[in-house]
């Protein structure tokens, strides 16, 4: 494990995997590096994969107080390329991760060689909220409640350790609140158009934490971005829907060295 010193100098935990162009995953709300594990070995195979633990999750330090947002977390990713001494990379986000990488994509252009969003949001959109049923379960930490709203039952059932490491990161409940907290503000709908790297949204049509709307408003937001809709897919689909490595792979190829301009949705 490395680290990476943080804006604030808080110790942000990283790792790195495999070789070739650099990738980093940007985790979601108060998951760790380790909740990635299958994703980042099937895309080690192809990138150098780096990964890191949010400030105040895993291994990484709690810092100062009023840097739990998602914008200050986009700081924290530019800190971690830094230390990794990847100049550009391409950067996956998902859910709240999805929402860092909109900031470092907008706040730190020059970092973003592509970018990929997984089951996220630029923020709050009229109706399109997640259910009250859905945010009881989310807050609730009960991992039995949650698999369902992440995961495809057979997947879920084929891989119990591979489930239990996404929901377990080492949080405490402060730390972990501050993440719901600060994912909950986001809201870079405004700002969204000043994204320049080109940019593939994916989106499970299920997605009962970040209903498909969210992904079509982020699509119309961003230039030229490319939406593709998991069909039957919940809030997991980083992990469950191997076909999305494919995918990933194809767009980066394609769009290596470009802008934004002429995709398909």
């Amino acid at each position: 494990m490395k680290t990476a010193q943080a804006p604030d100098g808080a110790n942000l935990a990283w790792t790195e995997e495999g070789t070739g162009e650099p990738l980093l995953l940007i985790a979601g709300q108060a998951t760790g590096l380790d909740g990635w594990s299958p994703t980042a070995r099937a895309l080690a195979e192809y990138f150098r994969v780096i990964r890191f633990d949010h400030r105040g999750i895993g291994n990484s330090a709690r810092g100062d107080d009023d840097r739990y947002t998602t914008r200050s977390f986009a700081g924290d990713a530019a800190a971690v390329l830094k230390a990794a001494k990847a100049e550009a990379a391409n950067v996956y986000g998902h859910s709240m991760g999805g929402r860092v990488a909109q900031w470092l994509a907008i706040d730190h252009p020059e970092q973003v060689r592509t970018l990929i969003l997984a089951a996220t949001s630029g923020g709050k959109l009229a109706g399109a909220e997640p259910s009250r049923a859905a945010m009881e379960t989310l807050v609730s930490s009960d991992v039995g409640r949650l698999t369902p709203l992440f995961f495809a039952p057979e997947w879920a059932a084929k891989h119990p350790d591979d489930v239990r490491t996404f929901f377990n990161s080492k949080a405490s409940a402060w730390a972990k609140s501050r993440h719901f907290r600060a994912s909950r503000a986001h809201d870079s709908w405004a700002q969204l158009s000043k994204i320049q790297a080109p940019t593939l949204i994916l989106h499970g049509t299920n997605d009962a934490l970040t209903p498909l709307p969210h992904a079509v408003a982020l699509r119309q937001h961003i230039p030229g971005a490319m939406l593709v809709k998991v069909p039957g897919a919940g809030h997991g689909l980083h992990l469950d829907h191997p076909e999305t490595i494919h995918w990933i792979r194809q767009f980066i190829a394609t769009k290596k060295g470009h802008r934004n301009q002429g995709l398909l949705s």
